[in-house]
Formats: C-alpha cells, structure tokens, sequence
C-alpha cells in the first residue's frame, strides 16, 4: 500500500511541475509577444506621422502659389531629412539624456553610450521621436513661406531639431527614457504634444514672421489685411485628410505600447478633429453667409492640436468639446494674428493657440480631477498646465527670434521684393512647380 502511495505522489508531483513548467513557458511567450507588438506598434506609428510630412507639405502647397510650390517642399524634405540628423546627433541626448537638475539631457549623443535599455529600443525609440521633432520644425515652414531665403531656413529647421524643441521637450517628457525633466515632475499633462511639439512649432512660426515681415503686397496703405489666396485648395484638403490619418499614429502611437488604450486615444482623435472642423465651418457660415473652405480644413488641424494633450485622460465627449472650441479659436485667432502678422497658412493660429488650449483642456476636462471628472476637481492641475503653457512660449519665443534676427543680420533671411514677385521657385531652387503654366499666377495690388 505504501508503494502505490508512493507512486500516486510522484505522479502527482510530476504533473505538477510539468505544469509549472508549462504555465511558466507561456508567460514568457506572452511577454515576448507582447514585447514585439509593442516594437511593432511603435514602428507603425512612426511611419505615419512620418508620413504626415507629406500632408504638411500639400497643405502648405495648396495654401501658397504656385511659383513658390517648390520651395515649400524643399523645405518639407529637409525638415525631415536634415533635421532628423540634427535630432541624432544633438537633440535626442538633450531631450532624453540623463537629466540635469530636471532642466537638459547630458548623454545619449549619437545614440552612444546609452544604458538602461536595449538597444533595439533605443533605435525604435529614436525614430519616433525623430519624426515628431521634425513635425515642430515642419510647423515653422509654412508661416515664413513665399519670402524666406532656403539657406535662412534651412539653419532654422537644424537649430529647432537640434536644440529649442529637445531642451523644451526633456521638461515634459523627459522620463519616458532617462531623462527627468522638472515640468513632468510638477504633474504637467502633455500626452502626446499640444504644447511640446505645436506650440513650440508655433511660437517659433510666430517669431519668423515677425522678423521676415509680410509678404509684398499683404497690407495695403492703411495697413489693412488683403487675402492672397493659395493656387489650389485641393491640394490643401489633401494634405490635411492626410495629416488626420496620420494623426492616428501621432497620438495613439505615443503609448508606444500595443494594448487596448489606443482605442480610446484614436477614438477622441477622430472625434475632436470633426467637432473642430463643423465649428469652424459653422461659424464662418454665420460670419460670412457661406462655408468657408480654409478655415474648415484648419478647424480639423485646430481639433487634433487641441486633443493632442489629453487624448489618453479625456472622455469622449469631453474631447468633442474641446475640438469644437478649438475650430472657433481657429477662425478667430486666424482674423486676429492676420491684422499684424502674415502667416499664409494659419499655422501660429492652429499650431501655437489651439496648442495652448488643448493643453488648458488636458487639465481643465480630466476624467478623473478636471472640472467634469468623476473625482474631486483639483485646480492645482490648471495651475500646472499654464505653467507649462508660459514656460514653453518664455523658452520658444525668444530664443526663436534672437536666431531668426542673428540669421537675417548675417547670412540673410529675406528675399527682395522683384525675387519674391519672380517665385522662390526660380530663384532659390531654378526650378517650376508647374513649367507648363507659366505666368498663371496673378499678382495682387501692390506687388512689386
């Protein structure tokens, strides 16, 4: 009796640890699993707003004339390709680096000397990273386009990468590698870039403009605003069903993680862009008797801007509203700016108000403390929101108009009025967009 007991225990115990063994195995199998989804997810991700390069470059395109189409894509490519450089080499270790003191990344130059991480998702990291520096850079372009020297630019475009978003970035973001900034540690609510990636895009664009000047012929004697449309809003609107698409990826991708939270970001993304883009529609309709077309497809960007900050803590209908007052901050921001700054795509407007507020919304629409949240409302978390707001603008602004001055006093950023009336395209490229309808564009009043 004693051996069969014996022998029933082994058993037992043998198909315990079999089993052991078994459960163990497939843990580490849905650990990998889901390591490589994540890989997988992150890549995706990067690829489309990579491609979101494509639908700045139409919108821009679309949004300007034609003699200088070339010029814009020019600057779109090298805002990727030079600017990603500059990001490998300086701006990735600046941003996420070990910090120092909170403030700058000290190492991770080149991707060199980096621990704590594999290396494998240190380049994974990278290139989605790299792309959204180059979207920050790629804000700028279109509110200095038609007047703007390509070298003047292109020195711009390097030093944003390189230097003014990293630095801004590694306050808020700086944890999510070694870094530690001093913003994220005050609670600063930024998911995927509001504030970090459009406002610093857009209170860069506000300081080229101002130190480029108007286009010729923008203001009359009075200095009155004229409208100096774009050759071709279907370009435009093609560049902005693009940029949508890939907005996607902008902000579900910045969990850099495959899990089911991406559906709620993509969800409010998808949402907020539409609510932006029918109140911008809605009340240029009422303004004007009719809807207008521009403003429409920037009330979407306006809505994408605004829900960039808190895609992953807003609820659905907590990001509706906050992508309907965008497209209405959109339009009147647009008016305004235009009275006393030529930005011919709306770009400081889209990029650095609806930035600034989608950022307040983060805060002030939290699911759990904001102002509709299902907790105690805690208006500590607005006042750390606008801290970040003005922090991003103090550091964004001046900076950004001491290099653009330093580039016009010495290597020269912009073009003469006979060039800018000839197209950047011929002079600064020798080059037409459209070689077969040459001299289609029309002048305006006061061109020289």
């Amino acid at each position: 009796m004693t051996k069969y007991c014996i022998i029933t225990l082994a058993f037992l115990l043998t198909g315990a640890t079999s089993a052991f063994a078994i459960d163990s195995a497939a843990i580490q199998d849905a650990a990998a699993t889901q390591t490589n989804l994540n890989y997988v997810w992150t890549m995706l991700a990067a690829i489309l707003v990579f491609f979101m390069q494509a639908g700045f470059a139409l919108l821009e395109t679309g949004f300007t004339r034609s003699k200088n189409a070339v010029n814009i894509i020019m600057k779109n490519f090298l805002d990727v390709g030079a600017g990603g450089l500059a990001f490998f080499v300086v701006g990735f270790g600046l941003m996420f680096g070990t910090t120092a003191g909170g403030w700058i990344g000290t190492d991770g130059f080149f991707l060199s000397g980096i621990e704590g991480q594999e290396q494998t998702w240190t380049w994974a990291f990278f290139l989605f990273q790299a792309v959204f520096a180059a979207t920050a850079a790629t804000i700028v372009s279109g509110a200095v386009a038609e007047r703007t020297k390509f070298t003047g630019y292109l020195i711009f475009s390097i030093a944003i990468t390189a230097v003014i978003y990293p630095i801004f970035g590694s306050w808020a973001w700086g944890s999510l590698f070694n870094g530690d900034g001093w913003l994220e540690g005050l609670g600063f609510i930024d998911f995927a870039g509001s504030t970090v990636v459009h406002s610093i895009g857009g209170w860069a664009a506000l300081a080229g403009a101002l130190v480029v000047g108007p286009r010729v012929g923008k203001y009359d004697d009075e200095g009155n605003p004229r409208h100096i449309p774009g050759h071709s809003l279907p370009l435009a609107a093609l560049g902005v069903f693009i940029l949508w698409f890939g907005w996607f990826g902008f902000n579900a991708g910045s969990t850099t993680t495959g899990n089911t939270s991406i559906a709620l970001i993509a969800m409010n993304t998808f949402l907020a862009a539409g609510a932006g883009a029918t109140a911008a529609m809605v009340l240029t309709w009422l303004q004007f008797g009719k809807p207008d077309a521009p403003m429409t497809l920037n009330g979407v960007l306006g809505g994408l801007v605004a829900i960039t900050a808190g895609c992953a803590n807003l609820t659905p209908g907590m990001a509706i509203i906050a992508g309907a007052i965008a497209g209405i901050i959109v339009v009147y921001a647009t008016e305004g700016i235009d009275k006393f700054v030529d930005d011919p795509v709306g770009a400081i407007a889209v990029h650095g108000v609806c930035g600034a507020w989608g950022t307040l919304a983060a805060g002030l629409f939290d699911a759990t403390n904001g102002l509709f949240g299902t907790g105690a409302f805690d208006p500590s978390i607005i006042g750390v929101q606008l801290i970040g707001i003005g922090a991003a603008f103090l550091w964004t602004f001046p900076i950004s108009y001491a290099l653009f001055s330093f580039i016009s006093s010495t290597v020269g950023l912009r073009v003469n009025g006979q060039l800018e009336a000839k197209g950047l395209d011929l002079h600064e490229h020798d080059n037409r967009a459209y070689p077969e309808f040459v001299g289609t564009d029309e002048f305006i009043p006061g061109e020289v």
